[in-house]
């Protein structure tokens, strides 16, 4: 079984949009992404890396509004601290793949790398967050916690400002002007 397969398997058998169980399905589709756009060429590739690109930017923003904050109570300073410095690093390379040619073996090369980062930033948050965050609170506080999440990365950026990640105040303060700037971006794009 992949661990995308493990993953959601794990949110299957989780109250429906509890935050858990929406962070393990974004998590599965975030490995799956990486190998299509591992495995695609030309403009296939360059749709698949935004749609990524996307995905890790609205998760990431999402994550550090609100379950960062709980998990520092949950997990403590330490682990919540480490969490949001792989996002920021995460933030700046996501901001460099973005200007590379996809099609190029350097973009491959560097997607490789982050992707292994990202990997482990998930299975990190899937061992030292997650089970402390649910342990600690009911089901309908954690289906709270996913609709609110739903709502934060609904208004969260759609690429990647190194400058806000890492910092939910940040995420707070900038995300909502990053998002417009961002939305007008992909329309122009489209």
């Amino acid at each position: 079984m992949s661990q995308s397969e493990m993953e959601r398997a794990q949110a299957a058998g989780m109250p429906a949009g509890s935050v858990i169980s929406v962070l393990l399905e974004q998590h599965a589709k975030i490995r799956e992404l990486f190998v299509m756009v591992r495995n695609a060429t030309g403009e296939t590739r360059q749709g698949l890396f935004d749609d990524l690109r996307e995905l890790l930017a609205v998760h990431e923003g999402g994550e550090e509004m609100v379950l960062r904050p709980v998990s520092r109570k949950d997990a403590g300073t330490e682990v919540a601290d480490a969490r949001n410095a792989e996002e920021s690093e995460a933030a700046h390379v996501l901001a460099e793949l973005e200007k590379m040619d996809v099609t190029g073996a350097e973009f491959l090369a560097k997607l490789g790398e982050f992707e292994q980062a990202v990997s482990d930033h998930a299975d990190h948050e899937e061992r030292e967050e997650f089970p402390l965050v649910q342990a600690a609170h009911s089901d309908d506080e954690l289906r709270a916690m996913g609709e609110k999440l739903l709502k934060a990365e609904h208004k969260a950026p759609t690429h990647p400002h190194p400058t806000a990640a890492g910092s939910p105040a940040a995420q707070r303060v900038t995300g909502p002007f990053a998002a417009l700037l961002d939305k007008a971006r992909d329309a122009h794009r489209s």
